[in-house]
């Protein structure tokens, strides 16, 4: 895989004075780090799940876009992993932000299905409510900031 190199901070970054649109680059620092998959000891970084080319941001607009690959066609915790990106861009980003987190087109045999539950709102915020489900999610997210 490849590792994306660390962002060098500017005395700008610092200043809070200066207006700081978020960027793709931005998304895929969060993401990179901090998610691992829920079958393997790696990040999703290190999987080539997520990558820096597959993350769209329109800061006017306040949309943000995440493709992710499944590691294998058939991978039965696609949407366990597209829930984890999804839950943590909305604990990561200002509530302005419209979240859209879906599968790299082809990649995946069940793409519309897993697509489809993601982009469902209700079907989201039920599966947050489900105290299991919402254990796992966290466990995807906490294991790779111990080991950072």
């Amino acid at each position: 895989f490849f590792n994306e190199q660390a962002r060098l901070q500017t005395t700008e970054d610092e200043d809070e004075d200066v207006a700081d649109p978020i960027d793709d680059r931005e998304i895929f620092d969060i993401l990179s780090v901090s998610i691992n998959d829920p079958e393997h000891p790696l990040s999703l970084e290190e999987l080539n799940v997520v990558e820096q080319v597959r993350v769209r941001v329109d800061d006017q607009e306040n949309t943000v876009g995440v493709e992710f690959t499944p590691t294998i066609p058939h991978c039965s915790m696609a949407t366990l992993i597209g829930l984890s990106i999804k839950v943590k861009l909305l604990r990561s980003l200002p509530e302005r932000f419209k979240i859209d987190v879906h599968i790299t087109p082809g990649t995946h045999t069940s793409e519309d299905a897993v697509n489809k539950q993601l982009a469902d709102k209700e079907r989201v915020a039920a599966a947050l409510e489900n105290s299991q489900l919402l254990e796992v999610v966290n466990q995807c997210l906490i294991s790779n900031a111990r080991t950072s």
